[in-house]
């Protein structure tokens, strides 16, 4: 089972990473003890929106960026992991080759709708 904190904790870091930061700089513009940081990065502890909130605006990012990034990965590790409508009947369930690879692709589509409409 995938956990949203550990996703959450994923982006997180992979955000500071791709800034080059280190978690002693985001932990104090974010106003957050190191521990408590790494913690989340790392899927042990459950932020707040607070607290999340103030770890976005220390890397410059807008909660709402982060929350897609998560909102992505777990849509693309559900897929993966179960059985997409399973008790449907076999000409209506969704073939592994209809399944995006990536976030990327997901939010692609999901873009391609909004514009759409």
């Amino acid at each position: 089972m995938v956990l949203l904190r550990q996703l959450l904790g994923d982006v997180l870091r992979q955000l500071r990473l791709r800034q080059g930061r280190t978690l002693r700089e985001v932990s104090a513009a974010a106003r957050v003890s190191l521990g408590y940081l790494s913690e989340v990065e790392r899927g042990q502890k459950e932020a707040s929106s607070e607290l999340l909130a103030s770890i976005c605006k220390a890397l410059g990012v807008p909660l709402s960026h982060v929350l897609r990034e998560v909102a992505d990965a777990l849509a693309l590790a559900e897929l993966q992991h179960e059985p997409v409508m399973a008790g449907a009947p076999e000409h209506e369930r969704i073939s592994a080759e209809t399944i995006p690879a990536t976030p990327e692709e997901i939010t692609g589509d999901l873009r391609a709708d909004m514009v759409a409409a």
